[in-house]
């Protein structure tokens, strides 16, 4: 690229979301507020990609009268968290993209959690790049039916160079470049092929900013999907980034304590010259500013916000079948439309149309759609208690050994973390919507392993010694392991890898048994398990790699209650499955 002479002050004005994670339809958003000393916890239809499109619109004309070239990144993590990426894996996340009229998005990690297949799929219907330039795509196989480094729209990790591949926008014909990177240690919480590693975030920054100065341009900005704290560590030690718009962290940057939400850091935090932005997550905000760049490449200025979008009403039910009409509530309606970082909205007609026309239908067939009925509450507790442990985990196990077995996989017993079920079940009919969408929200794939016992009995005491940080220091209480076909008791005081004891499997013919160290075990878990993360390192002791397969937790649940519906009145006493 020819360089330029000399480098002239440049204006953008920039919106951004990210970590929208498939919530394209509004959220029932509680909030809390006093309005004339009383208190008020009314319910609000928040945000919605329809909604952030009539925002976007909007910005982006303002932008156009003042001459001002309007920008419009993602930060990643669109993927997963709703029913729409159950059923849809991906394809609705492009078309409503798509429809949003984005710039450029960042690839976040959930991204990933069924491999690059899904990412392969979704870059051929963007109709913006993907900016994942510390993405080493230069050895992707060449077999692979969908290949990620096949799409032109896709600006990865360039190993000639060393440096992230980049796009430009202009400013009257000055230029400003805007690269995206992601987390480097994206193996350890996602699951990109093996043949397609990350490599340091840090080290590609520093060597990209040398290269886009290099070329003639002096004005940087970075999509990041790092985390909140690693762009202010990244700004801190890479010089000459003038913005990072970040992801991953959900971080709502702005004051919006008045509306019962919690105050963060004001928006656009300075460090090292570089401002920091971030504007949430679940698509019921927008962020955006007006950021201006001095002829070094410098920015001398950054005005803008975080909004919440909101529609019109206030509801007394979560269901926003009720509205509030009395005066504390249509005086708490003023207030909010006078909010400096809320936004009274419309939703965007055409927006709306792709998701009634193309994906509400189905989505709505699948709420219809009865397969169980639970007489009682499931309850799920991830460490268990003085009540006992967790009543849908243990199913959720056992879904897995049922599903491999219904396809020829030969499993003995199934292992899940606690952490990936994400709440209990109500009394009533359960339909597919409540499992895929609730309950099991994240299509993470099913696979199969065979593992000696010796090392089961290190993967469960890594894991329970990762959930409740017994002589280490854990991540957190989701490791927690729910079995099927295992029962063992966990002695807490024992020394370091002699705390499993009395541990068994479950024989078809022979019952309960004891399970030997030599015995080679086949296995049933989620993929994030099978990468031996928090704490499950042990089960990297597995012969060969595992098999992973197409169908998600949800899947396999949703086929034990279709194929068993009679499974929820049969909740054993979790107690008796972790001892």
């Amino acid at each position: 690229m020819k360089k330029n002479m000399k480098n002239r002050p440049a204006t953008i004005i920039l919106a951004h979301i990210n970590d929208t994670h498939s919530y394209f339809e509004p959220t029932s958003l509680q909030l809390n507020l006093q309005v004339n000393n009383q208190n008020l916890s009314p319910y609000v239809s928040a945000g919605g990609f329809a909604r952030i499109a009539t925002r976007a619109k909007q910005l982006k004309q303002q932008a156009c009268k003042q001459n001002t070239p309007f920008v419009f990144l993602h930060a990643g993590d669109c993927f997963q968290g709703t029913l729409y990426f159950s059923l849809f894996k991906g394809r609705a996340n492009a078309d409503l993209l798509n429809a949003l009229e984005i710039d450029a998005m960042a690839l976040g990690n959930h991204e990933l959690d069924m491999g690059n297949e899904p990412v392969a799929q979704f870059v051929k219907r963007t109709a913006f790049p993907l900016l994942c330039g510390n993405w080493d795509l230069s050895q992707e196989r060449e077999d692979k039916q969908h290949r990620v480094s096949d799409s032109s729209n896709v600006f990865s990790y360039c190993p000639e160079q060393k440096v992230a591949r980049w796009i430009t926008k202009e400013d009257n014909g000055e230029q400003v470049a805007i690269l995206g990177l992601s987390l480097d240690k994206m193996a350890d919480i996602a699951n990109p092929d093996p043949d397609t590693p990350f490599v340091d975030a840090r080290e590609t920054a520093i060597r990209t900013v040398e290269a886009i100065k290099a070329s003639g341009i002096n004005k940087i900005i970075l999509l990041s999907h790092l985390g909140y704290e690693a762009d202010l560590k990244l700004a801190e030690e890479v010089d000459g980034i003038g913005l990072i718009v970040g992801g991953h962290s959900h971080r709502l940057q702005g004051d919006f304590s008045s509306l019962g939400l919690e105050k963060d850091d004001d928006y656009g935090i300075k460090v090292n010259g570089t401002y920091i932005v971030q504007a949430g997550f679940h698509a019921l905000s927008i962020g955006h500013c007006e950021i201006k760049f001095n002829d070094v490449g410098e920015v001398t200025s950054l005005i803008g916000k975080n909004e919440l979008l909101l529609g019109r009403r206030l509801f007394l039910d979560a269901r926003m079948s009720t509205t509030g009409s009395d005066d504390a509530h249509l005086q708490a309606s003023q207030f909010l439309k006078n909010h400096p970082n809320v936004v009274v909205c419309k939703k965007d007609q055409a927006t709306q149309n792709i998701l009634l026309e193309k994906y509400i239908p189905r989505v709505r067939k699948l709420q219809e759609q009865v397969i169980a009925h639970a007489p009682n509450k499931l309850r799920h507790v991830r460490v268990p208690d003085a009540q006992g442990g967790s009543e849908l985990a243990p199913m959720v196990a056992e879904s897995f050994l049922v599903a491999m077995n219904r396809r020829g996989h030969k499993v003995d017993f199934a292992l899940h973390n606690a952490g990936g079920v994400r709440n209990s079940l109500n009394p009533g009919d359960v339909s597919v919507a409540d499992v895929a969408g609730k309950l099991l929200p994240f299509a993470v794939p099913i696979g199969t392993y065979r593992i000696k016992g010796k090392y089961l009995s290190r993967v469960l005491e890594g894991a329970i010694n990762n959930a409740t940080n017994n002589g280490v220091v854990g991540t957190g209480s989701g490791s927690y392991p729910y079995t099927h076909n295992l029962t063992f008791n966990y002695d807490e005081s024992a020394e370091l890898n002699k705390r499993i004891q009395n541990l068994k499997i479950h024989n078809v013919t022979k019952g309960w048994i004891d399970v030997e160290p030599e015995t080679v075990y086949t296995g049933a878990s989620s993929a994030y398990t099978m990468k031996g993360k928090e704490g499950y390192d042990a089960i990297l002791k597995m012969r060969d790699d595992g098999v992973v397969t197409s169908l998600s937790m949800a899947d396999c649940f949703a086929e034990l209650l279709t194929h068993y519906p009679e499974r929820l009145h049969q909740v054993f006493d979790a107690k008796a499955i972790i001892k």
